[in-house]
């Protein structure tokens, strides 16, 4: 039975578009990719970029629409919405759901979801997760001839229309240095570049790239990022004997730069420019966020797949500390710990700790004596404005973490648009400043601690002796639709099907894996674990009530009928709030991806 595509609705209207307004009849005739995303997240933002190929490859014939459903409180903001389709160069019209209308509607269960609607205003295909831009160029190779004989296919260019050009010094800055010098390096993410700033803040010393988006070494004036959001300088024995000073984390070019201070010269350390994917061997990294020198390495907040990374300049390895690539806020040895999206590192100024922040989960955690700590936060789904003991203080989105003098810990509590203070003997926070346009990144200057404040360009000064204050203002959990099931015994299914031309591909082993856990645990009484098969029996405890189940599916296929096959993975982690409820079905299906009944 064909599926005929809802409405798009939302409170917020429509961005990216010269004002005007659109309904689901304005791109009849054409094919229309609806992305439900929201900006906090990473397989969201690795999506965008996955998507730019196909926009431009079918730009006659397809629509890509971005809705915007927050996860956070801060994401329901429209400004914050119109802040992050500049920051990340989102380039078709976005419908702003900050309730959810359209997301339910289109029964939308995970970010990033993808649904494909035909000239007809039929739904063709879903996919959830990353890795399907090759599953839709696929099937668009398909459907594009076919409604073409049906003379329902009419070519026309986006409806897409450009803000006005930006006129700032910085563009999003992420995060800062100081230089011997007495300069600041800013690693300035929306700019694609690195801007050597003088000590007031304000004056630019060089530029090192280009400013476009690229991927390219040479000196300042070829060299070319793509959303660069951290940098660390090498100890001067180390940057002498590898011949650069500064390591770059280069986010959207998935890779580790270097760059030789006195001239300027960039050159690539580690990535190869495309985003590893699960299963894939050396040469490939997922959007490297931060970078510190601790314990003899840079380490790296490898955001991307949750993870800490190491890198030797000397060796040139570049490997994997700790974190499962599970996401989530698990304790322990390194290699068992779940991290969520960390954004920022700093090390404490005796050298044993390195303190991280873990944005998904709004938490501030440490790493010491090859174990992983949390200091203050609880999970994926909380967050808030909330001083006082660290058991019940909350953060939003925390992006930048730094170490104060009196080896206390600065938090750049970004979504909250503040900078928090820990105080690891006390184990309390409190707040220093308020009223920061997403401050991400900062560090200490003498008596003032330098800010970045990304969504106003700038970095500003504040002096270090501020009064803290206690400031208890919001709790919150993250509001999602909440799916009802059956207590007892449940049938998982996470549904795929190869895209045209494609197979699963078991050369390497079982084609799919599937992870499943439960918050609280205690939810699954069975059917925790790993496994191959794309099916589970669950045992949901009524006991505990309602929870959150993690579900984490991979699928590998690759191309037959070619005689050189490409084989592709396709990926996505869910968290589903679900309520017990009788009467409810037995059943929970998710989809990975396929096309449906056209």
């Amino acid at each position: 039975m064909r599926i005929r595509a809802p409405e798009l609705v939302g409170r917020g209207g429509w961005l990216n578009t010269g004002g005007r307004e659109f309904e689901l009849s304005d791109f009849r005739g054409r094919f229309l990719l609806i992305d439900f995303w929201t900006f906090c997240c990473i397989n969201c933002l690795h999506v965008l970029e996955e998507l730019r190929p196909l926009e431009e490859k079918y730009s006659d014939v397809l629509v890509v629409v971005g809705v915007h459903s927050p996860k956070f409180a801060h994401e329901a903001e429209e400004a914050a919405v119109h802040s992050a389709i500049e920051r990340y160069a989102v380039r078709h019209p976005v419908l702003d759901d900050p309730d959810f209308t359209t997301w339910q509607a289109y029964t939308a269960r995970a970010w990033p979801t993808l649904t494909l609607v035909d000239p007809e205003g039929y739904i063709v295909a879903q996919y959830s997760g990353e890795g399907h831009a090759h599953a839709l160029d696929a099937l668009l190779t398909e459907l594009v001839p076919a409604y073409d004989a049906r003379a329902t296919l009419r070519r026309a260019s986006s409806p897409y229309v450009p803000p006005p050009p930006p006129d700032t010094v910085l563009r999003f800055p992420a995060k800062a240095i100081p230089l011997p010098s007495g300069e600041f390096l800013v690693a300035n993410a929306g700019g694609h570049d690195l801007v050597d700033l003088a000590d007031d803040l304000e004056t630019v010393v060089r530029r090192i790239g280009t400013g476009e988006r690229g991927f390219l070494d040479g000196g300042p004036r070829e060299a070319a990022f793509r959303e660069p959001n951290g940098v660390c300088a090498l100890p001067a024995e180390e940057a002498a004997e590898v011949g650069y000073d500064l390591v770059v984390a280069d986010t959207a070019n998935h890779a580790l730069r270097g760059v030789r201070l006195a001239t300027g010269q960039v050159h690539t350390l580690a990535g190869n420019g495309t985003q590893w994917m699960q299963g894939d061997g050396d040469g490939a990294l997922s959007s490297p966020w931060d970078v510190t020198w601790y314990a003899g390495q840079v380490w790296v907040a490898m955001a991307g797949i949750h993870q800490l990374w190491t890198f030797d300049p000397r060796s040139r390895e570049v490997r994997p500390a700790a974190g499962t690539t599970n996401e989530g806020l698990v304790d322990g040895p390194l290699d068992q710990a779940w991290f969520a999206q960390t954004s920022g590192l700093a090390v404490s100024n005796d050298g044993s700790r390195l303190w991280l922040v873990d944005s998904e989960t709004s938490s501030l955690r440490y790493v010491e004596d090859g174990e992983v700590h949390t200091a203050v936060g609880t999970g994926l789904f909380d967050f808030g404005l909330l001083d006082g003991s660290s058991t019940e203080a909350l953060f939003q989105h925390p992006l930048g973490v730094t170490v104060l003098p009196d080896d206390s810990v600065a938090v750049l509590d970004t979504y909250n648009g503040a900078v928090r203070r820990f105080d690891p003997a006390a184990r309390s926070v409190t707040t220093l400043l308020t009223g920061l346009a997403e401050p991400s990144g900062a560090v200490v200057d003498g008596e003032t601690l330098v800010v970045a404040e990304s969504a106003a360009h700038q970095l500003v000064r504040y002096p270090l002796s501020v009064t803290a204050r206690e400031v208890r203002e919001f709790a919150h959990e993250t509001q999602r639709p909440v799916t009802q099931v059956a207590p007892g015994e449940v049938d998982l299914i996470v549904e795929f099907v190869p895209p045209p031309g494609q197979k699963l591909d078991d050369s390497e082993g079982p084609p799919t894996r599937l992870f499943v856990s439960a918050t609280p645990p205690a939810l699954l009484r069975e059917g925790e674990g790993r496994g191959t098969e794309l099916t589970r029996r669950l045992v949901l405890d009524p006991a505990v009530g309602d929870g959150v189940l993690h579900v984490a599916a991979t699928a590998a296929s690759c191309d037959v009928g070619v005689d050189h096959p490409v084989c592709h993975i396709h990926q996505q982690d869910w968290g589903v709030p679900i309520r017990l409820a009788e009467g409810a079905q037995a059943r929970l299906t998710l989809m990975l991806g396929g096309a449906v009944e056209v």
